[in-house]
């Protein structure tokens, strides 16, 4: 549930949660004491956000900070505009880099974040992160997570039918012929939900291309690659061979993300290929389950494993926020100590500002050795030079699952998108 205010104000919290992308306000000027900030945040990072507010309003009472929550495609599809009209929420979602309408690039180039370089939280951001943080230098994002992509598995249904974790392509693909001989699929996979084509593809492109070329996006930038002559080929040859194992569902396209988090919550599924995120959604459905998440392979030499792993959640100030000294204050308790560590903590992800008092959740702790070990790559969207690409990429991997394009077609049109620069 989103976080509100108080009960007496139920009603008009309802008619502002109604309005997903809008700025609405429950300011409280009874006794002109009561500063009201609205927030949009991704619906994966509900948990997250949810404990980051409940700590910020204890220790600020006058403040209080009302929270909705949108799928992906809503916000990149929605919230840019509702920015550009001045109906924008204060605080919001943006994602690193530069890879969709909803990124700070994006953003910035349209004057619509506050620069935030000046805050206390920029004196402790490793320099690592940003490249996908800062434009020119100045830094316009509070980056909360390092998040990972890869397959998050139940240790219940693994054990339930059998099986060990893959650390080779071969292994997984007899994996998925013994999920299927007990009446099970490996993976749940929701296609139905566009941002969800990308994920299973991206997971495979960290070995395929990256294991070899860790230079790609450069030698991208740079017009000495494409995805048609690159191991991008390989990945979705990969992901359809996998779906002609019968390593998912038998309806991708009818599959939502929440059908697919049910499947894996009840069983049916023994895993999801999926954002660290989606681990406190997991547990909130179905609670003691017992998960961990590591890397898919893609070749059978383990050494060559590569996991996609950045930093995922961030957030940005309206520039024209009307609560901007509150706002602010937000912004700072976001990037202190004790706001990156509870972020983390209930999302199960790592804190993209790294303090030695964080513990690490257990189902992640293959993503934190690989974090320090250096066999992470960068999110594939987030070094990309427009938002087409991505749009691009959800729409062929869905016809490549409809039976309407080949992946000769598909690599085409994503090399088409990425000479549309921006």
């Amino acid at each position: 549930m989103p976080v509100t205010t108080r009960l007496s104000r139920s009603a008009l919290a309802i008619s502002c949660a109604s309005a997903l992308l809008a700025g609405c306000s429950l300011l409280d000027t009874s006794d002109g004491r009561h500063r009201e900030i609205t927030v949009l945040a991704n619906v994966t990072d509900e948990s997250s956000m949810n404990s980051v507010v409940t700590a910020f309003h204890r220790q600020n009472p006058d403040i209080h900070v009302s929270v909705t929550y949108a799928d992906t495609s809503t916000l990149q599809k929605e919230l840019p505009g509702k920015l550009r009209e001045g109906e924008g929420p204060d605080v919001f979602t943006v994602w690193p880099g530069s890879g969709n309408p909803a990124s700070v690039t994006a953003l910035e180039r349209d004057g619509l974040l506050e620069e935030l370089a000046l805050r206390r939280f920029n004196r402790t951001l490793p320099e690592g992160v940003r490249p996908v943080t800062d434009v020119l230098g100045i830094t316009y994002v509070v980056p909360m997570s390092f998040s990972a992509i890869g397959a998050i598995y139940s240790g219940r249904t693994l054990d339930a039918i059998g099986g060990s974790v893959p650390a080779t392509w071969s292994e997984l693909l007899d994996l998925c012929d013994t999920a299927r001989e007990h009446g099970k699929v490996l993976f749940a996979l929701g296609n139905a939900t566009p941002w969800v084509t990308q994920l299973l593809a991206y997971a495979l492109v960290a070995t395929a291309v990256y294991a070899d070329q860790p230079d790609f996006d450069d030698l991208m930038n740079q017009g000495k690659r494409t995805f048609a002559a690159s191991g991008w080929r390989t990945a979705l040859e990969k992901y359809l061979a996998m779906n002609d194992r019968g390593c998912f569902g038998p309806r991708p396209l009818g599959t939502s993300y929440e059908d697919a988090l049910d499947q894996v919550a009840d069983g049916r599924a023994v895993g999801v290929v999926q954002v660290a995120s989606t681990l406190s959604a997991l547990r909130a459905a179905a609670p003691g389950l017992d998960l961990r998440m590591t890397a898919l392979p893609a070749t059978d030499d383990p050494e060559e494993t590569r996991m996609p792993g950045a930093v995922s959640a961030a957030y940005g100030l309206n520039a024209d926020s009307p609560h901007r000294e509150a706002a602010l204050g937000f912004i700072d308790f976001l990037g202190s100590e004790e706001g990156q560590n509870l972020y983390n903590r209930s999302g199960a992800t790592l804190p993209a500002i790294p303090h030695t008092s964080f513990a690490v959740d257990p189902a992640v702790e293959e993503v934190a050795e690989r974090q320090k070990a250096g066999t992470t790559v960068p999110f594939m969207d987030q070094r990309w030079p427009n938002s087409e690409v991505q749009r691009t990429h959800f729409a062929q991997i869905e016809a490549l699952f409809a039976g309407t394009t080949s992946v000769d077609e598909a690599l085409a049109a994503l090399d088409r998108a990425y000479q549309e620069r921006n």
